[in-house]
């Protein structure tokens, strides 16, 4: 089981692309969060709303870490440490929650639980693995991952 749902792979896609645009050899954490807030409209947004979290706050910090990250020219762009950990977190995490595939709550909870600048930027706004794991579960009202488009559906589940 290591199938992504497309928001994922968009925001892994995203993270990519910001790396290179920043002129990072590394996606970070703080880049696949900053991914994952930026092509998603159903399931970040609900789960800050709910922990009452400043999404431009969190976005405004994100940016500021990532300025201070090294720059280099050229080269290949690949998954740092941190952020293969996170992914392969996701994976186990999905696979626990009984899901059939990788989505946005799993990479988020994954990346929670990490020692990453992304995660303690999420911690410092207050929240708590059970308040994540909390709204998580408001979010999804009982429904289990089983396609690659199971995002899409939390929205008409509110």
């Amino acid at each position: 089981m290591n199938q992504l749902t497309i928001k994922s792979q968009e925001a892994l896609q995203a993270a990519q692309q910001l790396a290179q645009e920043s002129g990072h050899q590394f996606i970070e954490n703080l880049h696949l969060l900053k991914g994952m807030i930026q092509i998603d409209e159903n399931v970040l947004p609900f789960i800050f709303k709910k922990l009452n979290v400043n999404l431009a706050l969190v976005i405004q910090l994100i940016d500021s870490s990532l300025s201070a990250l090294l720059k280099v020219e050229g080269g290949d762009i690949q998954l740092s440490r941190d952020a293969s950990k996170t992914v392969n977190g996701a994976i186990s995490i999905a696979t626990k929650m009984d899901d059939e595939y990788v989505s946005l709550e799993h990479l988020l909870l994954s990346l929670f639980d990490g020692k990453s600048t992304a995660a303690h930027i999420l911690k410092d706004q207050g929240i708590t693995k059970s308040q994540l794991e909390k709204a998580i579960e408001e979010l999804r009202q009982g429904s289990r991952v089983t396609s690659a488009s199971a995002e899409e559906t939390y929205n008409s589940l509110k």
